[in-house]
């Protein structure tokens, strides 16, 4: 082999090496996070066999407390600045779901629907909550809206923020999202994931990509990488399909509020005009500027739709 071309050969391979390394992203325990992401309120609580990370702020007599469930890929953190707003008034209690943040992977692998509805019941039963008001943005909108079929009497009011439910297109998929429901390119993700595809992927749901700042993907970044949650969302994808159990949604009789991002493109804003149309009484407000996460892109202006909706 002319000294050229193995020249080039073991460029090819350092390069190659070299580029592995620098993406190359193993799981990290649990342990090494806490200290960054479940400083003082967080808590721990054994429910449904799991380790789950929570925070319960506000007022412990609170007799109608606030469930806040974040989305797909996200965590509790998402609600800070709701929180910061609402724990003067109200109980405010937010939660890693299954699968996601520290809480990390469900003990046998299953997310399917009623995984999610009883966890949140049995949230409830440990924190012991008779009625609760649940709120949820994208997933956990679709998390909050089913547990109110299933368990009626535990919920007094819903919050839906961009929440899934309905079969539906989306204009555009982060590209996280796009590659945890591809199989062989997902199991490689267990090891490997640039710090660029979480940032796109963030920026991809705000209809101001500006607002996203490198704290936030570092968040965004880290808790993907507790070890067992890149494994559990590819499941999730796969056995949790939204639309699944929309013609439940008619038999919601419960006040609701539906906040929606006018410039939402991974759902689409027609989505809330079928939940407004199909909860009897539902409030509908389209915050036209926000995009996916409305909650976090502009906190002081949704907070301020839902504390009204609170004192109705």
């Amino acid at each position: 082999m002319p000294q050229i071309t193995r020249n080039l050969l073991i460029f090819i391979v350092v390069l190659t090496a070299a580029g592995i390394v620098a993406v190359w992203a193993p799981d990290r325990p649990v342990e090494t996070l806490t200290a960054r992401w479940a400083p003082p309120p967080s808590q721990f609580v054994a429910i449904d066999g799991m380790r789950v990370h929570l925070r319960d702020e506000g007022p412990s007599d609170d007799p109608e407390p606030i469930i806040l469930l974040h989305g797909t890929g996200a965590s509790l953190h998402t609600w800070d600045e709701w929180t910061l707003a609402l724990k003067s008034k109200h109980r405010v209690i937010r939660v890693d779901l299954p699968g996601f943040g520290l809480t990390g992977p469900t003990q046998d692998g299953n997310y399917h629907m009623p995984v999610y509805t009883h966890f949140v019941h049995a949230l409830m039963e440990a924190l012991h909550i008779e009625r609760a008001v649940l709120g949820g943005n994208s997933f956990g909108g679709d998390v909050s809206w089913q547990t109110a079929v299933a368990y009626p009497n535990k919920v007094a009011k819903l919050i839906l923020v961009d929440a899934s439910g309905y079969v539906t297109t989306a204009a555009s998929v982060p590209i996280a999202f796009k590659l945890a429901q591809m199989p062989l390119l997902s199991s490689l993700l267990s090891n490997i994931l640039p710090r660029s595809v979480v940032e796109s992927s963030v920026r991809n749901v705000y209809a101001d990509p500006a607002k996203v700042t490198p704290e936030l993907v570092d968040r965004y970044y880290d808790l993907a990488l507790r070890a067992g949650n890149r494994k559990a969302i590819t499941k999730r994808f796969a056995q949790n399909k939204p639309g699944q159990n929309e013609s439940a949604i008619r038999k919601l009789k419960l006040p609701t509020l539906i906040l929606w991002g006018g410039l939402d493109r991974l759902i689409t804003v027609d989505n809330a005009e079928k939940f407004h149309r199909d909860i009897t009484g539902s409030q509908l407000i389209v915050f036209e500027k926000l995009g996916h996460v409305g909650h976090e892109e502009d906190p002081v202006a949704t907070v301020a739709a839902v504390q009204a909706f609170l004192e109705q």
